[in-house]
């Protein structure tokens, strides 16, 4: 635990996505049942173009409510992004200094610019809160899981059969 870690040790890969016309409830039921700090927003074509956030959430109910508004109404328009090689602690500032909980690892495949990974704070409490490395074998790029690629394309799958299902 004492060497020093970067945000490819420690982040999550796979992101939990929408698509721009998905209702705020539907969102909040995401974050609620995942237990996640935020959502990337997919446009049609796939490309992250904002995030909906707990907090952003919570800002449109204050305002009036927010049972009929959609990811583009209420999300923010930019994702808020960090490089997979720079310290945590550097990762860690960034969250701090955009006012955000979780940053996210975009990648670029075939003209899509898509999310791959995440990092959020819970990730930076359990790293502080860790007795050793074994507690946290379930984070980083040497987790066992999908290719990020098969992760994206079944989650904007889901995303597109969802929207199709409310028209």
């Amino acid at each position: 635990m004492a060497e020093r870690r970067f945000v490819r040790d420690l982040m999550t890969v796979g992101v939990a996505t929408c698509a721009e016309d998905a209702p705020a409830t539907d969102i909040a039921r995401l974050l609620l049942d995942k237990n996640l700090e935020a959502v990337v927003v997919l446009n049609d074509e796939g490309h992250g173009v904002g995030v909906v956030s707990q907090d952003d959430l919570v800002k449109a109910y204050s305002r009036d409510g927010c049972h009929d508004l959609t990811a583009a109404d209420i999300m923010s328009d930019d994702v808020p992004q960090v490089p997979p090689d720079i310290p945590l602690t550097a990762a860690a500032q960034i969250m701090r200094d955009r006012r955000v909980r979780a940053l996210f690892l975009m990648h670029h495949a075939d003209g899509v610019t898509y999310p791959a990974g995440v990092l959020t704070y819970r990730h930076l409490l359990r790293h502080l809160a860790a007795r050793d490395d074994g507690e946290l074998n379930d984070l980083g790029i040497k987790a066992a899981r999908q290719a990020p690629l098969e992760t994206f394309i079944e989650r904007r799958e889901a995303a597109r059969r969802q929207s199709t299902n409310r028209e």
